[in-house]
């Protein structure tokens, strides 16, 4: 029997699907595909190239790159090796983050993009154990530590011709047990830990995902997510080379602008059968799509408004879609879907048929709005440390609202704040156990005898079983809000909601530590709230503009309040009472998102420390005080 390992799964595949394209990547003016034969020559190659440079088991490699053909030769190329990637996401811009990365895994050696090429440069005379950079492009430069990638294929070439059967041992004698990447965590509240998750890591949450999913090989996605992001890693790279199925890189333009531009552009190039998202881009897609339909006109808004409302009373949570009563909506949606839907989903490819998204809390709102339109999002659950598939919704069977069903040959179990485990229903702490789970933390053995406890995962995530066999995911343990009574409540679903449904709402953070009310960051959409003002002949330099607009980002939240349209979905003490409107949105380059776009809320609250402290003064309360009127009247700048 094979090994269950990396290498021989990129193999197996290789005898079974030969002439399949498994990378698509934009050249020039159009997308060119590289077969599984053409792909595994390329990774030869590059393994070959490593171990004619004195590559040897075990040793540490960075990979630092934008997604692309080369990404995925490359770290398969460290794996024939039985080396170990250290894959870093492209938006690590920090150095001494950067550094701390290569230096606590003890990289030998970086392989790096162009365009990343000056960071590694950057640092590299204090790193003493990295040897070489590789650079994928030609840079031009003469520095000895410097190769490029064609120099390395030849280097490889020419190992291959020497040391084939030696090649051929070196991969083969790679264990399941081995590390295959130790990726970092974004280091939010401390250092970085380094997550090590060996072969069968990998392959088993590849096995895990399949029984949930089947792919067929006809199947290509667009992989839009970061590539060292561990769900794309995973639910992309290797789920899809595993069932001989295709993956597109997006076009990399010359700024991180650029690049996210060319996102609708290239989906309708590749036309994806699926796509993996997160709850940001999920946003902004929804955001696109109205913004299309309001542009059409009041008509057109109007129909798409009763289709949407038909649509979201069939779908009901997807469970008992067009079940009982719903089944009357049937003929009026089928219309609706052809006069309407269909010519949106046209903007996504023609193909796209489901999105699968990532985060542990998806907006039910945003789900049934992609659901509604013929493109549903099946929101899963997992985390890096598992490989990362804990469980999902899909085609088959899903529950909006829900993480889905856990996937094949995983034990999950909901414990208490004494780790015993809680009956079916209840809410505790997700904890899990299977050949997907990591193997612990690099060099951290407190950190990795805290998160493993007898085989188990503690993930640090409140959740529940439903009686259906669905998980729900109630947020992190460490991002509670907690009121002064001692009740604790996620925040993350009150803030992607009011975000999702809000043209005048960026971006929020709830705040309630042991407080007698909750208070809010709020990051006002710039552009929408001058629109606003000028069809009010309001001036954001006038205390009447001011006011006004105040009182719209205020209307916006009491939208969920008593009497509003959204009332009774969150309980009141958890809605803000009082809100400070920022200047600056939460960005990765001021470091209040992490690299999944997610929220560093530590890191937040102490830089606007004073502001927090000042909402819980009974002038605050009053959404139009000195401090908002001073950042609404800076609105143009």
């Amino acid at each position: 029997m094979a090994k269950r390992t990396l290498p021989y799964l990129l193999e197996q595949s290789v005898e079974r699907f030969p002439d399949n394209i498994l990378l698509w990547e934009k050249i020039g003016d159009q997308y060119q595909g590289a077969t599984y034969r053409q792909v595994r020559e390329q990774v030869h190659l590059f393994a070959a190239g490593l171990l004619g440079l004195g590559i040897q088991k075990g040793d540490r490699l960075a990979l630092i790159s934008e997604g692309r053909n080369a990404w995925v030769i490359a770290e398969l190329g460290i794996l024939y090796c039985g080396a170990i990637n250290v894959p870093i996401s492209v938006k690590v811009d920090e150095l001494t983050d950067l550094k701390f990365r290569l230096s606590h895994s003890g990289c030998r050696m970086a392989i790096v993009s162009g365009g990343h090429a000056h960071k590694i440069k950057a640092i590299k005379n204090d790193l003493p154990e990295l040897e070489k950079m590789i650079v994928f492009d030609e840079t031009g430069s003469s520095d000895p530590d410097e190769i490029t990638l064609q120099k390395l294929l030849l280097k490889g070439k020419d190992y291959l011709e020497h040391h084939a059967a030696l090649f051929t041992e070196t991969w083969q004698d790679v264990e399941e047990s081995d590390a295959a990447n130790i990726c970092y965590t974004s280091g939010t509240t401390a250092d970085p830990k380094g997550i090590i998750l060996t072969h069968r890591n990998y392959t088993a949450n590849v096995e895990q995902a399949s029984s949930l999913l089947p792919i067929p090989e006809w199947y290509t996605s667009l992989l839009i997510l970061p590539w060292d992001h561990s769900f794309a890693h995973t639910a992309g790279i290797y789920t899809l080379m595993k069932n001989g199925a295709s993956m597109a890189s997006v076009q990399v333009g010359k700024t991180a602008m650029e690049t996210l531009k060319n996102v609708p552009i290239n989906i309708k190039e590749t036309r994806p059968v699926f796509l993996l998202s997160v709850p940001a881009l999920a946003s902004n897609f929804r955001k696109n799509i109205e913004k299309g339909i309001h542009q059409k006109g009041a008509r057109v808004e109007a129909l798409f408004n009763k289709a949407m409302a038909t649509a979201y009373k069939y779908n009901g949570n997807g469970f008992d879609r067009g079940k009982g009563w719903r089944k009357v909506y049937k003929p009026l949606l089928l219309l609706y879907d052809k006069i309407l839907f269909s010519k949106i989903r046209e903007n996504f490819g023609g193909r796209l048929e489901f999105f699968i998204g990532g985060g542990a809390l998806l907006d039910i709102e945003l789900q049934r709005f992609f659901y509604a339109i013929g493109i549903p999002m099946y929101q899963g659950y997992g985390l890096t440390e598992a490989a990362p598939i804990i469980s999902a919704n899909v085609p088959k069977i899903h529950k909006l609202g829900s993480s889905g069903r856990l996937v094949a040959d995983l034990e999950l179990k909901i414990c208490d704040e004494k780790g015993d485990e809680l009956p079916a229903a209840e809410k505790g702490e997700i904890v899990v156990r299977g050949e997907n789970v990591m193997a612990g933390y690099w060099r951290n053995e407190k950190a990795s005898a805290e998160a493993l406890r007898d085989g188990w995962l503690h993930t640090g995530d409140l959740g529940y079983m439903d009686r259906d066999g669905f998980l729900y995911v109630l947020g992190r343990e460490k991002s509670l809000l907690i009121s002064n009574d001692g009740e604790k409540y996620s925040p993350e679903g009150i803030e992607e909601m009011i975000v999702a449904n809000s043209e005048y709402i960026d971006q929020m953070m709830l705040y309630n530590n042991q407080s007698p009310y909750t208070v809010a960051l709020v990051v006002p959409n710039k552009e929408a709230l001058l629109r606003f003002l000028k069809s009010k002949n309001l001036s954001p330099q006038s205390d009447a503009g001011q006011r006004e607009a105040l009182k719209l980002l205020e209307g916006e939240v009491a939208r969920y309040r008593e009497g509003g349209e959204y009332a009774g979905l969150f309980p009141g003490k958890w809605l803000p009472a009082a809100i400070a409107v920022l200047g600056e949105g939460f960005t990765e380059q001021n470091r209040f998102l992490n690299s999944t776009l997610k929220m560093v809320r530590g890191r937040i609250s102490e830089h606007y420390k004073p502001r927090l402290d000042y909402l819980f003064t009974p002038e605050a309360k009053d959404i139009c005080n000195k401090q908002n009127l001073t950042i609404l009247s800076r609105l143009s700048e």
